[in-house]
């Protein structure tokens, strides 16, 4: 082991005496470290060939799908308009759901306690919302 790393050393070494590493792109910026924690380790290569390849997973298209329908909604004036845009969301939270609990990742206690009070919350908006 301890000569193959020293071969993979010197082949570094050499290449970098040799200019090969002075072009590339990213020279001189941090590294981009990304947190997979919440991606089962069997599925986290695909799910970073697919991030690199610009598609995303269903769980997080719907989130994004969900977070630009509550932007639109606090901008909405039409109160038709608005409850469309609420029925949307209600659709694609609902969909999440049943996603995280088809994949297990809906672990989290603090979630489990509170995710009828959000679902509550969701279906049944208040009038500060309006």
């Amino acid at each position: 082991m301890d000569f193959l790393h020293d071969l993979v050393e010197q082949r570094i070494q050499e290449a970098i005496k040799n200019g090969d590493f002075d072009n590339l792109t990213g020279k001189g910026k941090p590294l981009v470290l990304e947190d997979w924690s919440s991606v089962p380790e069997d599925l986290r290569l695909s799910y970073k060939i697919m991030k690199n390849s610009g598609y995303l997973p269903e769980e997080m298209q719907l989130r994004k799908d969900m977070l630009t329908l509550e932007d639109l909604i606090r901008c909405c004036q039409d109160d038709t308009e608005r409850g469309q845009l609420r029925s949307r969301l209600n659709e694609k939270t609902l969909r999440f759901n049943m996603l995280m609990e088809e994949r297990s990742m809906n672990l989290s206690p603090a979630l489990a306690q509170y995710r009828d009070k959000i679902h509550d919350k969701l279906l049944n908006p208040t009038d500060k919302e309006k």
